[in-house]
């Protein structure tokens, strides 16, 4: 454990940020993951509005440091390539 006031307050901050990093991030994967589940199910208007949902939240996510830029930019197109598939069906 800490050993002193300084290092108390750290250990505080730390778990405090860790907790909110863990629902941000699991409020992106659900977003993402209602984005997958609705194109398996072949419907192209609730996926296309789960998408612009999820969009936010990933951009979001890389303001915070949760994931890098590169990996929202990958998300976001195959997600939308997922879009693209199903219109074209």
């Amino acid at each position: 454990m800490a050993n002193s006031a300084q290092a108390l307050k750290r250990a505080k901050q730390a778990e405090k940020n860790r907790q909110l990093n863990m629902a941000a991030r699991t409020r992106l994967r659900t977003k993402i993951k209602r984005v997958v589940y609705s194109a398996e199910e072949g419907n192209v208007e609730t996926t296309a509005a789960a998408y612009k949902e999820a969009v936010p939240y990933i951009d979001s996510a890389v303001n915070k440091g949760l994931i890098h830029r590169n990996k929202a930019a990958r998300l976001k197109s195959r997600l939308n390539a997922r879009i693209v598939k199903l219109q074209q069906a």
